[in-house]
């Protein structure tokens, strides 16, 4: 998790809400990322979606059958669409997003019936510190856009 939270800051670093991810195969990451949606335009550049990709073009094959995922914020509906369509058997991930989480916030598709794939999810690895990081990003963010209003004369 420690990796991914690293590969969060990078996000941080340029502008990105700070999410990491990270396959991992046999104690080894073959494929990691971080949000990059305001980057490239592309709402579907979140992380767990780069890592995705990267893994199943490390071992040439969509299946993901004995990876793990970790990311430092629960997933959304998109990203959990992925994870199940990519077989991934389990999931770590950080803090919840009470928002938009699709692994027990608004949704849980880990465990629904209805699709042919079941995730094992473990939340809250270093949580605190994930949620931290989030939490960190978007209070510089709100200062930085008072502080752009005030020198414009819009917070008047």
């Amino acid at each position: 998790m420690r990796q991914a939270m690293t590969d969060a800051e990078a996000a941080a670093s340029i502008g990105e809400v700070p999410v990491g991810a990270l396959v991992v195969r046999a104690g080894v990451v073959i494929g990691r990322g971080y949000n990059l949606r305001e980057t490239s335009n592309d709402p579907t550049t979140h992380a767990e979606m780069i890592a995705i990709r990267q893994a199943a073009g490390h071992i040439g094959h969509w299946r993901l059958l004995d990876c793990t995922l970790y990311v430092t914020l629960e997933p959304c509906v998109m990203c959990m669409g992925a994870i199940i369509l990519a077989r991934i058997p389990r999931l770590v991930f950080g803090c919840r997003d009470p928002r938009v989480g699709a692994a027990g916030s608004i949704y849980d598709f880990s465990r629904d019936d209805r699709f042919n794939h079941k995730v094992d999810v473990t939340e809250g690895v270093l949580g605190e510190e994930c949620s931290a990081q989030l939490s960190g990003f978007f209070q510089e963010l709100r200062a930085r856009k008072k502080a752009a209003r005030a020198l414009s004369g819009q917070d008047e």
